[in-house]
């Protein structure tokens, strides 16, 4: 490998700013503030809006829309008559 022209790749804490769910992992993201994570050590930080831990899909609170209600409705609204 080149030397100078790779990212930082480094180990990065990732916390969900909704449950206050946090995961440690690699990433080459810049962060400018750090978390003393559970093994003691000093990790940089990293806040995100969404992870799996408060997203709609992941969670089971997703709203499941029934695409047949939406058929028969445009169907009687948009329907042709015998004209």
């Amino acid at each position: 490998m080149k030397p100078g022209i790779h990212p930082n790749y480094r180990e990065v804490v990732f916390q969900d700013l909704t449950s206050g769910f946090a995961f440690l992992t690699r990433s080459t993201v810049n962060t400018r503030e750090n978390i003393a994570w559970e093994d003691g050590k000093e990790y940089p930080l990293v806040k995100v809006e969404i992870s799996s831990q408060s997203h709609p899909f992941y969670t089971g609170k997703q709203a499941v829309s029934t695409t047949a209600g939406r058929v028969e409705k445009f169907k009687n609204r948009y329907a042709r008559t015998g004209k």
